[in-house]
């Protein structure tokens, strides 16, 4: 068989709110974002595994909060005088768990921005993430917590059906159903899987159906 070379194009990943599919597994963090003048003490932490959509809400709420979005492994030799002239997004603060310089980092972003808004993104309560500066898990645990929970089947399916419109693919109607059943449930899962699909079907010259589905998700043990 004559294969067709596929070129690993990174696809241009969108933030827009018209982008964002609302469904009860977000339904709780959507409301906060939308609410976020009334955050109590102007701060905010956004717990949900990875993939469920942390990341696209930080990039709504830095939009209509004119904030910038930090790493939060990147605070350390940040400016954050500079950095707390606006609100702040800090994304996966749970990864500095035991780094005592950027745990003092956040400390000090959370006290310079003083309820001019802050949020903080993470896979959990601040409780479970082995913090070792006491000062910092004491101010955090009292912030308000939005929950993403995993996405469910109809954010799924509306989640691969944006995916391979943005590819331009035609699918199969029975297709999503199919995927939504066998894949595993996160938007960076359904990302991946119909990268996958759509460069094994440039390869083998086939169409993206049910047939190519089923090998793609064998080859990686999802069946």
């Amino acid at each position: 068989m004559i294969r067709q070379l596929a070129f690993d194009l990174p696809a241009q990943e969108a933030f827009r709110r018209a982008d964002f599919f609302p469904s009860a597994a977000n339904a709780e963090a959507l409301a906060a974002i939308d609410h976020w003048r009334d955050w109590p003490g102007g701060k905010l932490l956004l717990i949900g595994p990875g993939g469920a959509g942390k990341t696209h809400l930080a990039h709504l709420w830095a939009e209509a909060a004119g904030a910038q979005i930090i790493a939060a492994r990147d605070l350390v030799g940040a400016d954050l005088p500079a950095l707390a002239q606006s609100p702040v997004a800090v994304e996966d603060a749970n990864q500095i768990a035991g780094d005592r310089g950027a745990e003092t980092a956040l400390f000090h972003l959370h006290n310079m921005l003083a309820g001019q808004g802050l949020m903080v993104t993470a896979n959990s309560p601040p409780r479970d993430w082995g913090l070792s500066l006491p000062d910092l898990q004491s101010r955090l645990q009292a912030a308000s917590i939005a929950t993403l929970a995993p996405p469910d089947d109809t954010l799924l399916s509306a989640v691969l059906v944006k995916l391979f419109n943005d590819r331009q693919i035609a699918v199969p109607p029975n297709l999503i159903s199919y995927l939504v059943q066998r894949m595993d449930r996160s938007i960076a899962a359904a990302r991946a899987l119909v990268a996958q699909l759509d460069a094994s079907a440039l390869a083998l010259g086939r169409p993206v159906t049910r047939a190519l589905a089923a090998e793609v998700l064998d080859l990686d043990g999802a069946e």
